[in-house]
């Protein structure tokens, strides 16, 4: 029980996915401009993370390793997220036109989102049971979605400012982003 707090601690506020090991920026950037697109791409990457977790795990232990495979672990593990990314583009289009169409090319941009394929790699890294990574990758999606409604936040606050031109869009993000980087590494003291 220990080590599943450590995780859950550790995944959504320690080692944040894009504040501390710096994965997942490309929608981090691209997507956090408004709270309601932030908190949609987040929920998509938090579902595709879940179940990208469950699913890998179960191929890598049942499938992969038992026949000697694993080094074919990054290809498989790509076809399964883009498999779910595809389901979740389906799902958006047919049931949140407005919100499928917010977030615009970043959705199937999540099957080459480094932070989905980083968590199912760590999981099979660390050694962890099928149901240790399923907890990992859904408090890394927590953590993920935390990170990216906080800067959304941010940035609806700081749109109309006055602000340099040359700080404008993404070199204020960038600037943001590291404070927000640095205030997370606050968290390390909970482990």
């Amino acid at each position: 029980m220990e080590t599943l707090l450590m995780i859950t601690i550790g995944a959504a506020l320690v080692n944040n996915v894009v504040l501390s090991q710096f994965l997942g920026l490309c929608p981090f950037v691209g997507v956090s401009k408004k709270i309601e697109t932030a908190a949609g791409m987040g929920g998509a990457v938090m579902f595709v993370l879940i179940l990208s977790s469950a699913v890998t795990g179960l191929l890598y232990t049942y499938v992969l390793e038992p026949a000697s495979m694993e080094y074919l672990q990054t290809i498989v593990f790509i076809l399964v997220i883009a498999c779910l990314v595809q389901f979740v583009e389906m799902f958006l289009k047919k049931m949140m036109p407005p919100l499928y169409n917010s977030l615009g090319v970043f959705l199937p941009l999540i099957t080459t989102n480094c932070a989905v394929l980083g968590v199912s790699i760590n999981n099979v890294t660390k050694n962890y049971s099928v149901f240790t990574g399923i907890i990992n990758g859904v408090f890394t999606a927590v953590g993920f979605m935390i990170a990216i409604v906080i800067m959304a936040g941010i940035r609806e606050k700081t749109e109309h400012n006055d602000i340099p031109a040359s700080w404008k869009g993404t070199p204020l993000v960038l600037i943001v982003s590291g404070l927000m980087a640095m205030a997370f590494f606050g968290f390390s003291g909970l482990i």
